[in-house]
C-alpha cells in the first residue's frame, strides 16, 4: 500500500481537444496499478485451483511466483527507493512479509497477500485519477487551436499558445473562444456558463470581454486578445489546482512522521515476537509464521489513508460546484473557520453600477421609460461606468435610442447633447443646481439628497435648463447574499463583519439588508488587515472573503482567504487559498460544511484503522490469528478507510453541504 496518497503514473485516458472540451474519465485498465493487479489476481486464481486439487508443484509454482512478480515489483522497488533515502516504506515491509510467507512454506498465503495489496494499491490510484478526472472536466475548457488575422489579412489557423496580447481571433458560430479578449465587432449569444455558470447565452457586442473556453453561439465574433493564453482566466484556475496536488494536509504530514517511527518500532517489534518464542523452544516455523503475521496486521496503512482521501474527494467535489480550493491544507482549514469578514463591492454585490430607481419630477410630464430614454440617449456616447449602467437600464427595458448630437462630457459634472432641438444635460445634482433656486430645482435637489443618504449615486436629467427627474444607480446586491450570510452566521456562531472601503452610508444601508451588524467602512488596505488581525488576536480563526487588490492584504493575513473568481484581480486570485469560480457565494458555506465534514471522515478513518489494528495485534500476540485472516483484515481495513473518504465524491455530499 503506498504511503501516501499521490498522483500514480497513469495513460490518461483523455481525447485530444478538438476546439472543445473533450475529455472523459479515466479507464481503470488505463491505469498501470490496476494492470498488473488484475494479472496477479488472475495467475492466483489460475494456481489455487490446480494446488488445492493435488497437482504437482511444477502446474501451479510458477503461477504463484508469476503473481508474485507481477503483483510484487512496483511496491517492492518504491521500497528499495524509500530504503535507499534511509527511509523504511511500508510497501517494502509487506513484501517481505509475503516472501516470509514464502520461505516457510505458506506460498498460498504470501500470494494471497501480495494479491489484496496490489488491489489496494490499484483502489487508490483510481480513486487519485478520478478525482483529478473530476477537476479537469471542469478546466480542460479551451480549445487547442484559434484563426488569427495576419497583418496582410488573411486567417491562419494557429495554437492558442502562439496567440499573443494584440492579436485578432475570429470566432465563428458553434466555436469555442481561443483567448480572453474584447470584441472588435459582429454581435453573437456566448453560453458562458463554463466561467460563471449563468444558465443562459450571454449577448456580447463590440466591446464586450469574452473568456477562452466559452462556446459561440450563432454570430460570428471579430476579438482582441487581452491575455496571454498562459494569464486566462481558465489558466489561472488550471496554476491553482495543479498547487493543490503538491501540498498535504497537517495532519497528513504528521501521520508521515509518525510512519517513519513507527515502521522502525514495528520491525523491532516483529523480531521481538520471533526471536523471544524461538528462544523459550518455540518451533521455528511457528515463530515465523507469528513473526511474520504480526508485520502484515500492525502495519499503518489504514492509517496513512485515513486522512487525503476524504480531503481530496472535498476538493475534487467542490472543483465540480465552482469552488477551487488551492491544497488539502485550505480544505483543512476552511473547517476551522469560526469568523468571516466579507468585502462589499463586487463580494457581496455585483460590483457593476445599476440604475435601481427612476424619478420623474412632479410637472415634467414624463413617465419612467421617456425619462430614462432621454438620459440613457444623452449618456450613450460616455464611456464612465454610471453612463453605462443608464445604457443598460434603457436596453434593459427594450427602449429604442434616439441618436443625439453635439455629445460633450465635463469631468465631475455630466454630459450634455442636443435631441430634436432641445438641450439635454445628465450629471450631478450638486454640481448642476448649484446655482438654481426655483421651486422644481429644490425639489429635484431635496430628493437627490434622500437617494443619497439611502446609500445610491443620484443622477439628475435637465432639459431645457428645467430639471426633470433623478435616476438612482447602485451597485445592485448579490441574489443569494442574505441566504449566505445567514448561513455563515449559523455555522461559525456569529455574524460576519463588513470590510469595505466604500463610504459609511453605502456600507450600512447593505449591511442593513443582509443582517450584518459589524460595519467598518472606509477602509485602507492596512486597515482591513488591522481589523483581520485583532480577530485572530482575539483567538478567532477568519475567514476573508474578497474580490479586489485592496483585498489582498488581508486575504493574506487571514486564516483562510477566499477570492471570487469572475471579476477578481489577479493579485486577489494568486493570494487567496480558495477561489469562487461562478461568484455563487452560497458556495462559501457549503464548501465549510464540505471541509467539516472532510473532518469528521479523517476521524472516523483513524478510529477504524485504530481498532483494526489494535484487535488483529491483540489476536495474533495472544491466541494463534491465521494469516489469510491477517491479511483479510489487514487489507480489508485499508479498503474500507478508502471507500469511506470516497463517499465525498457523491453528488449527495454536495447537497448535505448546501442544506
Amino acid at each position: 500500500m503506498p504511503s501516501t496518497l499521490t498522483a500514480p503514473s497513469t495513460e490518461r485516458a483523455v481525447a485530444p481537444r478538438d476546439g472543445g472540451a473533450s475529455w472523459r474519465r479515466t479507464r481503470v485498465f488505463a491505469l498501470p496499478e490496476a494492470r498488473w493487479a488484475a494479472a496477479a489476481t488472475v495467475l492466483f486464481l489460475l494456481a489455487l485451483p490446480l494446488q488445492l486439487t493435488g497437482a504437482p508443484a511444477w502446474a501451479w509454482g510458477p503461477l504463484y511466483a508469476l503473481a508474485y512478480a507481477t503483483g510484487g515489483w512496483e511496491p517492492g522497488w518504491a521500497g528499495l527507493q524509500a530504503l535507499k533515502k534511509k527511509t523504511l516504506d511500508v510497501d517494502l515491509l509487506m513484501i517481505v512479509a509475503a516472501l516470509g510467507a514464502a520461505a516457510i512454506g505458506q506460498v498460498m498465503d504470501g500470494a494471497l497477500l501480495i494479491v489484496i495489496f496490489a488491489t489496494s494499491g490499484a483502489l487508490e490510484a483510481l480513486a487519485t485519477a478520478r478525482t483529478a478526472d473530476s477537476v479537469r472536466g471542469l478546466l480542460d475548457l479551451a480549445p487547442a487551436k484559434a484563426t488569427r488575422f495576419d497583418t496582410d489579412g488573411s486567417e491562419v489557423i494557429v495554437p492558442v499558445e502562439e496567440l499573443e496580447v494584440g492579436d485578432i481571433i475570429v470566432v465563428r458560430p458553434g466555436e469555442r473562444v481561443g483567448a480572453d479578449g474584447r470584441v472588435l465587432d459582429g454581435a453573437s449569444d456566448v453560453d458562458q456558463a463554463t466561467i460563471t455558470g449563468e444558465p443562459l447565452p450571454v449577448t456580447k457586442e463590440a466591446g464586450d470581454e469574452v473568456f477562452a473556453g466559452t462556446l459561440n453561439g450563432t454570430g460570428a465574433l471579430r476579438v482582441r486578445v487581452e491575455r496571454d493564453a498562459s494569464d486566462t482566466v481558465i489558466a489561472r484556475i488550471v496554476r491553482m489546482v495543479q498547487e493543490a496536488s503538491e501540498t498535504k494536509a497537517p495532519t497528513q504530514l504528521f501521520i508521515e512522521k509518525v510512519e517513519q517511527r513507527y515502521s522502525l518500532g514495528m520491525v523491532a517489534a516483529t523480531l521481538a515476537v520471533f526471536l523471544i518464542p524461538l528462544a523459550i523452544g518455540t518451533d521455528l516455523t511457528h515463530s515465523l509464521l507469528r513473526a511474520m503475521t504480526f508485520m502484515i496486521v500492525a502495519s499503518p496503512c489504514a492509517v496513512v489513508l485515513a486522512t487525503m482521501p476524504p480531503l481530496l474527494s472535498a476538493i475534487a467535489n467542490a472543483g465540480r460546484h465552482g469552488v477551487l480550493v488551492k491544497s488539502a491544507v485550505v480544505m483543512e482549514r476552511l473547517g476551522q473557520v469560526d469568523a468571516v469578514a466579507l468585502d462589499k463591492t463586487g463580494t457581496l454585490t455585483e460590483g457593476t453600477p445599476r440604475v435601481t430607481d427612476i424619478r420623474p419630477l412632479a410637472g415634467s410630464g414624463l413617465n419612467e421609460d421617456e425619462l430614462l430614454t432621454l438620459a440613457a440617449a444623452a449618456e450613450h456616447p460616455s464611456e464612465h461606468p454610471l453612463a453605462r449602467a443608464v445604457v443598460d437600464a434603457a436596453r434593459e427595458r427594450g427602449l429604442d435610442l434616439p441618436v443625439t448630437g453635439d455629445f460633450d462630457s465635463t469631468p465631475g459634472v455630466g454630459v450634455s447633447a442636443s435631441l430634436d432641438g432641445r438641450a439635454i444635460v445628465v450629471g450631478a445634482p450638486a454640481r448642476l443646481l448649484e446655482r438654481s433656486s426655483d421651486a422644481r430645482s429644490v425639489r429635484a435637489a431635496i430628493a437627490a439628497r434622500e437617494l443619497e443618504d439611502s446609500g445610491r449615486t443620484a443622477v439628475l436629467v435637465i432639459v431645457d435648463g428645467t430639471p426633470m427627474g433623478l435616476l438612482a444607480i447602485a451597485d445592485r446586491l448579490r441574489p443569494d447574499a442574505t441566504a449566505t450570510v445567514a448561513s455563515l452566521a449559523s455555522l461559525t456562531g456569529t455574524a460576519p463583519m463588513l470590510l469595505t472601503g466604500d463610504n459609511a452610508r453605502a456600507a450600512t444601508r447593505l449591511a442593513d439588508e443582509v443582517g450584518i451588524d459589524d460595519v467598518r467602512a472606509g477602509l485602507l488596505p492596512q486597515h482591513k488587515v488591522d481589523a483581520v488581525k485583532e480577530l485572530e488576536h482575539a483567538g478567532r480563526r477568519v475567514m476573508v472573503l474578497g474580490d479586489g487588490v485592496n483585498d489582498a492584504p488581508a486575504l493574506a493575513a487571514a486564516h483562510t482567504g477566499v477570492a471570487m473568481g469572475r471579476a477578481g484581480s489577479d493579485l486577489a486570485l494568486e493570494t487567496a487559498d480558495a477561489v469562487i469560480v461562478r461568484d455563487e457565494l452560497l458556495t462559501v458555506p457549503a464548501v465549510i460544511a464540505l471541509s467539516r465534514r472532510a473532518r469528521r471522515l479523517v476521524v472516523q478513518n483513524l478510529i477504524i484503522a485504530g481498532v483494526f489494528i489494535a484487535g488483529l495485534v491483540a489476536w495474533d500476540l495472544i491466541g494463534t490469528l491465521p494469516l489469510p485472516l491477517g491479511v483479510a483484515g489487514h487489507e480489508g481495513s485499508t479498503v474500507i478507510v478508502g471507500l469511506n473518504g470516497l463517499r465525498l465524491l457523491r453528488e449527495t455530499a454536495w447537497k448535505r453541504a448546501v442544506q
